[in-house]
């Protein structure tokens, strides 16, 4: 049987804050000049930017699933054959949620809501209750969290549990301990994990935020196949085998789910 490769595009981004349209059509100019992969990952709310002034401008940056603006992504991706992930501030009845969407082929894959929070975003968004999801496209299954969801290692497990085989992780991280992280996470797991961080520096009022960079993907081994910079936009495209992820072997006689003994787990 032939091996589904998969190539991957890690779009390290710094959106303009708070102008989505020009974030969109910047996400379409990279894609248009980076052809050939089958999945673009962008990072975190990179079309809104990460930093809010008030509710009111939460609202005025939000959309709901069914708003128009989607039908640019469906028909794009649709025209160009590719899935595209990214996040964005998602309208759901007048509750924010911190959102991430997987759109290919003109079809809505998956949307994700944040469950853990980070710092402030607790005062703008809803924190998600439903809970970690998986989809297929192109015969990969594919997962997703979102930034700080890293460290909980719940967060991926339930993904592996679930039958992701890639773990997409849009993120627009500040502290600096992730990219470590996600080797182990990735490891324990025996999965690929693809984390599109930002870069640059956003700031509002009296608040400034420096983002890390250093995007990467991290193979079921806990290697790291692809490292970005710190500081500049940049990306790259990698090929992997997804099925590598489906070997839960860590040795001869130890695999990392059927090993797990949830009856030893009880609080």
């Amino acid at each position: 049987m032939e091996e589904k490769k998969l190539k991957i595009a890690i779009v390290q981004f710094n959106p303009i804050r708070s102008e989505i349209e020009k974030n969109i059509n910047k996400a379409f100019d990279i894609i248009d000049k980076f052809k050939g992969a089958d999945v673009y990952l962008f990072p975190e709310l990179f079309l809104s930017g990460y930093l809010f002034e008030s509710i009111d401008e939460v609202k005025r940056l939000s959309l709901l699933q069914s708003d128009p603006f989607f039908e640019r992504l469906y028909n794009f991706t649709k025209i160009k054959k590719i899935a595209i992930a990214g996040g964005y501030v998602e309208n759901e009845s007048g509750r924010f949620f911190n959102s991430a969407f997987l759109i290919g082929d003109g079809k809505f894959l998956l949307n994700y809501r944040k469950v853990h929070l980070f710092n402030d975003e607790k005062d703008f968004f809803t924190p998600s209750v439903s809970g970690f999801k998986v989809t297929e496209y192109k015969s990969i299954k594919f997962g997703m969290m979102i930034c700080f969801d890293w460290l909980f290692p719940e967060s991926a497990r339930t993904l592996t549990l679930k039958g992701a085989q890639v773990i997409l992780h849009p993120a627009n991280l500040v502290l600096p301990y992730c990219q470590d992280a996600m080797i182990t996470r990735a490891m324990e797991n025996k999965v690929f994990i693809a984390t599109a961080n930002r870069v640059g520096i956003e700031k509002i009022k009296n608040k400034i935020l420096k983002f890390t960079g250093k995007s990467q993907i991290v193979d079921p081994n806990g290697k790291r196949i692809v490292s970005f910079s710190a500081n500049k936009e940049s990306v790259k495209i990698i090929e992997i085998n997804p099925e590598l992820a489906n070997n839960k072997m860590i040795t001869t006689k130890n695999n990392v789910l059927l090993d797990r003994r949830p009856d030893q787990y009880i609080l």
